[in-house]
Formats: C-alpha cells, structure tokens, sequence
C-alpha cells in the first residue's frame, strides 16, 4: 500500500492521539475489570487464589480492546491522527529494514534508492516534528541536507512524499546483485 507524508500541525496531532488515547483507555479499563470479575466469578473459589482468573480476564479484556480498535475504531473520524501516525511509523520502518540496500544504493547513485532516502529523510523529520523530538532530529540536519544537496546536484526531485512498496522491492534486487 502507498503511503503518503501529509502536512500536519504537531499540535493538533498530539491533541488528537491523547484524546484517541485517552478513549481506548476508557474502554479498556471498565472492559478488563468486567472480564477480569466475571472470570473469578464463574471460575475462581471464593476465599482461593483467583489471580490467574482476574489475570486471565485482564489478558481478555486487552485482546477484545485490541479487536475493537482495529474493527470498529480505526475507521472512525477521532482516531485518524493516531492510525495516520502508526501508518507513519510502519512506512518508515520499512524502509529502516532495507536501510542497507538504501545507502549501497545511494552510494551508487540510484536513483530509486536516493528517492526512498529521501522518502524516509521527509517521513522522519515530520514523525520527530509530530512527537515533540527536537533533539533526535537535530542530529541528522546535516545528513538530510547533505543527500538533498546530492539530489539537487543530479537534478532529482527533492519532494518525495511517497512510499512507493515498488521502491522497497527495486532496492532489495538492487542489494541482492
């Protein structure tokens, strides 16, 4: 699936992910103590050691939450935010996989190589923007300048928005001969 880097204010961003946050905890919990209850209730021994069947409705109430925000949740509109940072973070871990392949082929000049770095350089700085992490990112200004100078010197395209899966897989061949 493509994904594509879009503008977003970092606070706004860090509003709504607290508030998607703050609604998965809300379900969680009320859901996790009823399942945990109710499995002592049914199963325990009044007056035993019912902490696997409160531990076992705890572990229930985490899986049922975990389904509930994958089928019902990630769709609705106060969860974007929060889906659009973990489709972030999963395009950048991707790429970090091949990383590689990714600088074999920019030392060579590929141009599908220098593009995903440059994917990857984009996606990075807005996920440290977005999480508040100035410090991290202010350690790789100089590396994110250098390779948008090598771009600009081979008349590239710096705006690379996009991951394309296509390049993940061109990278990997290129590596692999």
């Amino acid at each position: 699936m493509m994904f594509e880097i879009k503008p977003m204010n970092p606070e706004i961003y860090r509003r709504q992910t607290r508030r998607s946050t703050l609604i998965v905890l809300l379900v969680f919990a009320p859901l996790a103590m009823l399942l945990a209850g109710l499995a002592v209730l049914l199963f325990g021994e009044p007056g035993g050691d019912n902490f696997r069947w409160s531990l076992g409705g705890v572990i229930a109430g985490v899986l049922l939450t975990v389904l509930l925000v994958r089928k019902v949740f990630w769709a609705q509109p106060w969860m974007a935010a929060a889906v659009y940072g973990w489709q972030l973070k999963r395009s950048l871990m991707s790429v970090t996989n091949v990383m590689h392949h990714v600088k074999a082929g920019v030392a060579a000049r590929d141009p599908v190589a220098m593009q995903l770095l440059r994917f990857y350089h984009l996606g990075l700085t807005q996920m440290h923007q977005l999480d508040g992490n100035s410090s991290a990112l202010s350690q790789m200004v100089r590396e994110i300048d250098e390779h948008r100078v090598a771009m600009e010197a081979l008349g590239m395209d710096t705006d690379q928005p996009r991951l394309d899966p296509a390049w993940l897989e061109a990278v990997k061949q290129l590596g692999a001969s």
